[in-house]
């Protein structure tokens, strides 16, 4: 399923890679000051000649309305994913998204529904985009010490969006800069690849200045996204001072490593900033240190993949379990999970099982339990008891696709066929889930379906040729199926008003 994934990724990144070089060309001459914590530079004429990307505003706009801001926040996350490596891990993916729409139930944000996209990247970096986008390198999991820690980057982030610092942002410069998405863009593929090492070095003296002029207004809104992520922190009953803490830790970075966490290129600390997060909290009602059991599951998961080989991982985690540890059931999952991935079922159950028996239904241990049957081709054992957790828990997005992978491992094509239809009506945005749709319709026979679960997932990505042309196929193999040809004749009509649009903007 990897191999086949990277493959398809890479045919649907076609259109957008022409365009995203010209992107990355121009990030690397914008520094990487573009999240909404940094303002960005102008483009200059020149560069502009080389991308033709949509502009949030001009001198004559005013501020971005919030519906052009979702507009182009969804063809920036479109682009994004066509660019940058994603995790697919489902489990980690329902944690993240239930920690934003947790903390945004507290936020002063107006419009909740946000888009996720977990980065697969050990680089300590989240970021927000307009439009109700954030993104979360998997590298803050590493960084973070427990759950508060982790929360306050992204009630951070939260933060920025609920003031709309990139709309002000505009506002102020209209006279100087005209902002692209491209810019935008391009400066986050270098924080997710190449790092931003690449930006930094290639900035001339004259960006330089400018950098520091737009720095001085970012900071104002640096310290409004310290005040308001506090106070959505300690609303969301999560300790306050876990933001202090989370920048000591971020400025002793910049001392002991070879470079920066990628978060502070855009949102620099120093020890004023951290005197004045921790005098903030100290005003506020006391908050007890809550258990971030769940956080350190997550977070051992990250680990096992952090590792070289699993078989460094198993190592790592039997350490961890011979010692002291406050996270035992953590540790003893990581080891779990790193043992199954060495090809040792047997003796990740006799590891998990302590687990399982404390809590047979939590659904960490009731998928670690299924891969195990997997690796041993259990497949009825693992279906069922997959089944059995989705019973329980319905609407549990990483239990349904465990459940759909089981199935299509075990060449129960039509069952996984099933499940996942009905998923992709609840999680149209997934990417993930039509990709698994798609190679599922195929090996079950239905080549209309493979078409139309293909076109969703390259619109997901903003390739819309590609989509248009499976479509097509689609449409022709429809003709004597009035109701199916009609539904993919009006999402080729969708298609191209995206596409028309992606170019009028």
């Amino acid at each position: 399923m990897t191999d086949n994934y990277s493959k398809f990724i890479s045919s649907a990144t076609d259109r957008w890679q022409r365009l995203v070089n010209g992107s990355v060309a121009l990030a690397r001459g914008l520094a990487l000051g573009l999240l909404l914590g940094g303002a960005p530079l102008a483009a200059t004429a020149q560069d502009d000649h080389h991308i033709r990307l949509p502009e949030l505003g001009d001198s004559s706009s005013g501020l971005v309305s919030r519906g052009r801001e979702k507009e182009l926040g969804q063809m920036w996350l479109r682009m994004f994913r066509s660019q940058v490596a994603t995790s697919h891990d489902a489990l980690l993916q329902q944690y993240v998204e239930n920690s934003l729409k947790s903390l945004a139930q507290h936020s002063p944000l107006e419009d909740k529904s946000l888009d996720v996209v977990v980065v697969k990247n050990e680089t300590m970096n989240a970021f927000a985009v307009p439009g109700g986008v954030v993104g979360v390198h998997t590298g803050l999991f590493l960084f973070a010490e427990n759950e508060d820690q982790f929360a306050s980057v992204l009630a951070h982030e939260l933060a920025h969006l609920s003031q709309r610092h990139y709309a002000r942002s505009l506002e102020a410069q209209r006279n100087s800069t005209i902002p692209t998405l491209a810019g935008m863009l391009g400066a986050l593929v270098l924080a997710a690849t190449a790092g931003g090492d690449a930006g930094l070095a290639a900035m001339t003296a004259t960006q330089a200045a400018a950098l520091d002029s737009q720095l001085r207004f970012s900071r104002q809104n640096e310290q409004e996204a310290d005040r308001v992520g506090i106070e959505t922190l300690a609303k969301a009953g999560m300790d306050p001072q876990a933001a202090g803490e989370m920048f000591e830790q971020m400025l002793k970075a910049t001392r002991y490593y070879r470079r920066p966490p990628e978060f502070l290129l855009t949102h620099p600390v120093t020890e004023k900033r951290i005197a004045d997060a921790k005098l903030r909290a100290n005003r506020m009602e006391k908050i007890p240190l809550r258990d971030s059991r769940e956080y350190h599951l997550m977070r051992a998961r990250i680990r096992v993949n952090a590792e070289a080989t699993p078989q460094q991982a198993v190592k790592r985690f039997q350490a961890e379990l011979r010692g002291i540890n406050d996270n035992e059931d953590a540790a003893r999952y990581g080891l779990a999970l790193a043992q199954n991935a060495a090809g040792k079922p047997d003796t990740a159950l006799e590891t998990l099982q302590p687990l399982l028996d404390k809590e047979p239904d939590k659904d960490a241990f009731v998928l670690a339990r299924a891969d195990i049957d997997l690796t041993r081709h259990d497949y009825t054992n693992a279906t069922r008891r997959l089944q059995q957790a989705v019973d329980k828990s319905p609407k549990n997005h990483a239990l349904i696709m465990g459940l759909a992978n089981a199935h299509f491992k075990a060449g129960n094509y039509l069952a996984a066929e099933r499940i996942l239809k009905k998923h992709s009506r609840v999680r149209r945005k997934d990417p993930a889930v039509w990709y698994l749709l798609a190679e599922t319709h195929g090996l079950a026979g239905d080549i209309i379906g493979v078409h139309e679960a293909r076109a969703e997932y390259y619109i997901l990505n903003g390739v819309f040729d590609k989509a248009l042309q499976h479509l097509r196929h689609g449409v022709r193999l429809a003709k004597n199926d009035y109701q199916t040809h009609a539904i993919l004749e009006q999402r080729m009509k969708d298609v191209i008003k995206m596409q028309q649009k992606a170019k009028e903007l």
